[in-house]
């Protein structure tokens, strides 16, 4: 396959000049095919072609009948050689990838969305979602999009807006919030709503695991060395363990949990306290994320909810979600959900896979012509952590309506070039990072 020669450099403003140029129609209602009973193909286009962009192509065409992916696009060519390579394996008889319909560079979402595609898959570094979001929307495509949505308030505000367009355009907009499409999850979220533990008074929630990808680091700088790479490309490569690109690990993972908390609660939280740092990973391979945080959340009336994530071998891992009401409590993990108290519960049925779930409920929503949005609300749980993030990062306490309507916090590039000097930004140090 040919590599894409487009030099690859532009900036943030370049992106917004572009993708409000993909969307001349934006606010006339979408071009609509007709998918009733799955009679008619959906076309779908993979943009970002990592591990996790892979696994969702792959989902997505064991969710439902009659799905081709046709196009596909990612910053690297190596990327989206093995990622091909994969779904040609997996999934060859749902795959009609071509020359002409795969792309290469920091435009290549650009081409993906101008393909003949009916929806697709933004699986890239969370930083870029706002922006592929926004294209695409303006586009009239359908979309999946992997969490979180963005990594800054800025990202937010435009999540929340392209949010708002896909449904005045008829538009689906499904999240990979997994457990919000999950069997137990659904039970026992359902029996919260219905009041069985009485009133929340407070709740926790962990994404405390071992060493993540600390090998990738380590082999990311060896070739970063051997083959010269520039820092740019480290860090795109590199990219969990930069926080402009992942948000961090309590945004890139443990928005999950916080997004189970909002969902039980009904609400996001009003303000919060944190505190975090690098006690473990401390090399230039971990780039300038931290490797533990803590916050405490408040929501409305006086709801407090403690939450921890962590990303340290040889430590206790669990990550779950506990709810204690007036009379009773809840549990919920990956596998299992229960109620203890006056009206005790446990989930025993089956429970199909929620990655596959989430897309056949997508899919389903697009071809019954009610199509679900669920922009909004990661938007809301994403700002959830970033709003963790930023009280950890400066030491201070921070009230939601500040962080989502006023901070100017901005953490893209000054440009989106390869051949272009941008050293790390440095680790945070509260007390002394300030607040934007």
């Amino acid at each position: 396959m040919k590599k894409n020669k487009r030099a690859n450099k532009t900036t943030r403003r370049d992106f917004i000049k572009t993708t409000a140029a993909v969307g001349v129609a934006a606010v006339l209602p979408a071009k609509q095919r007709l998918f009733a009973a799955g009679s008619d193909k959906l076309r779908v286009g993979l943009i970002g072609c990592g591990w996790r962009g892979t696994e969702a192509a792959e989902d997505c065409v064991k969710a439902a009948p009659n799905i081709e992916v046709v196009a596909m696009g990612d910053i690297f060519q190596d990327q989206l050689d093995w990622s091909l390579a994969k779904l040609s394996r997996e999934a060859d008889d749902k795959v009609s990838i071509t020359q002409d319909t795969s792309f290469v560079g920091f435009d290549a979402y650009e081409k993906v969305i101008a393909c003949d595609v009916d929806m697709v898959i933004l699986g890239t570094p969370p930083h870029f979602r706002p922006l592929h979001l926004k294209a695409a929307v303006q586009a009239g495509k359908h979309v999946f999009m992997e969490k979180p949505v963005a990594v800054d308030p800025p990202g937010i505000r435009s999540i929340i807006a392209s949010s708002e367009l896909a449904k005045q355009k008829g538009l689906a907009i499904v999240a990979g919030t997994q457990r919000r499409h999950q069997e137990h999850y659904l039970e026992i979220i359902k029996r919260i709503h219905n009041g069985d533990i009485g009133e929340i008074v407070s709740g926790q929630c962990y994404w405390n695991m071992g060493d993540l990808w600390v090998e990738r680091a380590t082999e990311n700088m060896q070739k970063r060395n051997a083959l010269a790479w520039s820092d740019m490309e480290w860090q795109c490569r590199n990219w969990l363990f930069l926080t402009w690109l992942s948000g961090d690990h309590i945004v890139e993972q443990h928005v999950h949990n916080l997004d189970i908390i909002n969902w039980a609660l009904g609400a996001h939280p009003v303000q919060c306290m944190g505190m975090g740092g690098r006690q473990v990973r401390t090399g230039p391979e971990y780039g300038n994320i931290f490797d533990h945080f803590a916050v405490e959340y408040e929501y409305p009336n006086g709801v407090r909810v403690s939450s921890m994530c962590r990303q340290t071998g040889g430590c206790h891992e669990i990550v779950a979600e506990r709810l204690t009401g007036t009379n009773g409590q809840t549990y919920t993990d990956g596998s299992t959900g229960y109620v203890e108290g006056q009206n005790p519960y446990k989930y025993e049925g089956e429970s199909p896979n929620p990655y596959v779930q989430e897309h056949t409920d997508l899919i389903a929503s697009i071809r019954e012509g009610r199509p679900l949005n669920e922009g909004k609300r990661i938007a809301e749980s994403t700002m959830t952590a970033i709003m963790g993030r930023m009280s950890a990062y400066t030491g201070r306490a921070l009230k939601w309506d500040w962080a989502m309507n006023a901070s100017k916090l901005d953490l893209s590039p000054p440009s989106y070039d390869f051949a272009v000097d941008f050293p790390p930004r440095p680790v945070a140090v509260p007390g002394k990072t300030p607040l934007v």
